[in-house]
Order: C-alpha cells, then structure tokens, then sequence
C-alpha cells in the first residue's frame, strides 16, 4: 500500500531535521540528468530534499539515458547523473566525466504491459501481443526500455515459439524516443499495447490504463545507477543528494511511485510474489506493494 501522505511528510520533515543538527546551511543550484522515467519520483524527491535544504535550486533536465550519456560526453554542464541503465552510465565513465568508484545502484524496477482502458483489442496476455492486428507501440531501438523488452519478449520464444519476438515487433507501429511517450500513445488510445516500466503506470495516467503482469521468469530488473560527475560545478550539493538518495525518506518516494530500492541479489530465488501487480485502485492515497528483492536477472 502507498504510504500515507502525512507520514512521508514527517519522514522528510525527520531527515531535514537531522541534516540540519549534522551541518551547516547549504545553498545553491544542483544540475540533475535524470532519466524520463525518473520524472515523477524525481520531482517528488526534488521537493523533499528543498524542503531539507530551502536555500537550494534543484534543475532537472529529463531525457532517455542514451541522450543524456551523449550530452555528458559532450560536455553539457550538470553535477549528477542519474540512468535508467548500467550501460549509458558505462558511457558516461568512459567519457572521464564520472569515475566508476562513484557509481552506485539507487533504485530497481519492473516491466509491465499497458493497454487502453476500454482495451480495444481485447488483449488478455503476452501472447496476444503476437496476433495479427495488435498496434503496438515500444520505445526506440537504443533507449534502455527497449533495450529491456527486446530481452523480455526474446525470454518468451521458448513458450510460444522460436520467432515469438519477431511476431511481436511485426506488429509494431510507432517508437517513441523515451518510455513517458509510450504510456501516453497508449494512454490516448492511440495503440493497442505497449511496454513501459511498472512505475510508469502510475499516478495521473493509472485509470486510463489496464495492465498486464508478465511472468517472472521473463520479466527484467531494471537498475538504475547514479552517479556524480567529475566537473560538477556543486559537488557538496551533489553529496547531499545522493546521500538523501538512502534515506528512509527517499525509500518512501521510491517506493510510492513504483520503484524498489536495491536488495542483495546474489542467490535470490525468484517467486510468483514478485511479478508486477495489475493495478486496480487510483487511490492517490493506495498503490500495489513493489517487492523486487526476491527478483533475479540473467546476463
């Protein structure tokens, strides 16, 4: 269940206070490169670190990480950067702008498959993304998203056959250039189906969609690895955020927006307790219970 309202808040009001006793003021502007589907949880975590740090100026700057790690290579000016995947993050390391010692895992996620409300191609399960007809519509080719539900949709041959993930991308009709996209083409009803990230089926968009859990055995863990850049123009403030990036009030957010914290992963036994749950409520105030602990992945 989402945690209520008044108790993130004195969550956060908790960590202000015991940043507050442990040092002095800080003030000043924080640059963030963040990946598109971090957009809601980073808005949120952007609030609570500024009411921590009032004198502070958070600039959030969202794209799909492939778009992010190339504008850090180029040398676009931010403090922190945060990715979608470990890959893009490689790139960043490789540019000499973010040393690897610095990176770390923040945050996990799931996929999950989206429908409209009124699910016009009266889609039931994965298999049915293969049928002939179904519009479907993906992130582009080089965006972490896809780059996870081609692994997803290439994890099924062995259940619907050799070539189940060819049949699924015949029926593709659009790619979007980052995962927010995806969820309002389909959303809109403008598809049948896409593929998304289970946290971005939350929130403002969550009764215009029905959702699809897919199978732990095929579905992805998604991590998310942030880091702070070399050159940051504020490195204390960078610091700062990162640290608040393990507080319990961070966890909250994450947790409140879809997203689970990391977990030991080596020897985990994946079980039916972790698949992505259909969410059902739009209770601002309710969200299904995100367990990716038990959750393992391949390669």
């Amino acid at each position: 269940m989402r945690i209520p309202a008044i108790l993130q808040a004195l969550l956060i009001v908790g960590f202000g206070a015991s940043i507050a006793s442990a040092q002095d003021r800080i003030a000043g502007s924080l640059t963030i490169y963040a990946a598109t589907s971090l957009t809601d949880v980073f808005e949120a975590m952007e609030a609570a670190f500024v009411e921590a740090y009032p004198a502070v100026e958070i600039l959030l700057n969202f794209a799909n990480s492939a778009t992010l790690a190339a504008q850090i290579r180029a040398g676009a000016p931010a403090d922190i950067f945060a990715s979608a995947n470990e890959l893009q993050m490689e790139n960043a390391v490789e540019s000499g702008r973010v040393d690897e010692a610095e990176v770390e895992i923040f945050a996990h996620n799931r996929l999950i498959v989206i429908v409209p409300a009124d699910n016009p191609a009266k889609l039931q399960s994965m298999d049915e993304l293969a049928d002939d007809g179904v519009l479907l519509v993906l992130a582009v080719v080089g965006t972490p998203i896809r780059a996870y539900t081609d692994a997803m949709l290439a994890s099924h041959n062995g259940d619907y056959g050799e070539d189940f993930d060819e049949r699924v991308l015949r029926n593709l009709v659009s790619e979007e250039s980052n995962v927010r996209q995806v969820v309002a083409r389909v959303a809109l009803g403008e598809a049948d189906a896409g593929v998304v990230y289970q946290s971005d089926a939350l929130g403002a968009v969550a009764d215009q969609l029905i959702t699809i859990p897919i199978d732990e055995r095929h579905n992805q863990l998604a991590s998310y690895p942030i880091a702070p850049l070399n050159d940051a123009a504020a490195p204390d403030l960078a610091e700062a955020f990162i640290r608040f990036l393990r507080s319990e009030a961070a966890q909250t957010i994450l947790a409140g927006n879809g997203f689970c914290w990391p977990a030991i992963l080596e020897n985990a036994q994946a079980t039916e307790a972790t698949l992505a749950p259909t969410l059902e409520s739009t209770d601002e105030d309710e969200a299904p219970e995100i367990d990716c602990e038990a959750a393992t992945i391949e390669n």
